[in-house]
């Protein structure tokens, strides 16, 4: 699957539990189209103590979305600047 977007870009989720939050691309996972978002489908691991200095515990991080649901910033505000307001009267 081609992509455009790049590591550092803001993206939109534009479809799946998450529609409509922003945030900053943290990784991309090209051999399975899927990118981390930051701040968005936040998950819960829960980890082992491995040793006396690292704690075990519930640590929350970014899950990975498919590269389908998430579009660039800027392209979707400039398809919602374009689309006509359908005012009801």
């Amino acid at each position: 699957m081609a992509t455009t977007i790049k590591r550092g870009e803001e993206v939109v989720v534009i479809s799946g539990a998450h529609k409509g939050k922003r945030g900053k691309v943290l990784q991309i996972l090209r051999e399975r189209d899927r990118v981390i978002v930051e701040g968005v489908a936040i998950v819960k691991r829960h980890t082992k103590a491995r040793s006396e200095k690292e704690k075990g515990g519930i640590i929350e991080r970014e899950a990975a979305i498919h590269l389908s649901n998430v579009m660039l910033g800027s392209r979707y505000d400039a398809k919602r600047a374009k689309r006509p307001t359908t005012a009801k009267a």
